[in-house]
């Protein structure tokens, strides 16, 4: 919890639904769980729950896809292979156009 308050997060009035801890608001003005280390999403209707779900459930595949096309860069960078170097742009480019549409998504 220190290292929260110090890097300018606020402790609120609002507590952890899953541990009951209080919640912190960090900077961006996420709220944030320092016992479950996770974000936590307050929702005032069912509606609301289940668009914040869909959100969450695509800024982490979101976040899977950058993760594997770092990797794929890497590879990259190393193959002198032809053949090679097509598979791996191909699945840059797959992957390209699936991050193009969560952010299509995202926006809605």
């Amino acid at each position: 919890m220190t290292d929260l308050l110090r890097s300018g997060a606020t402790l609120t009035s609002l507590s952890c639904p899953a541990c009951s801890s209080p919640l912190f608001r960090l900077k961006n003005g996420d709220l944030w769980c320092g016992q479950c280390e996770k974000r936590v999403i307050v929702v005032k209707e069912e509606g609301e729950a289940d668009e914040a779900q869909h959100l969450a459930a695509l800024s982490m595949v979101e976040e899977t896809i950058m993760v594997k096309m770092m990797e794929i860069n890497e590879r990259m960078r190393g193959a002198n292979d032809p053949e090679e170097l097509r598979q791996l742009s191909l699945l840059l480019s797959g992957l390209l156009e699936n991050l193009k549409g969560i952010r299509a998504l995202r926006k809605r």
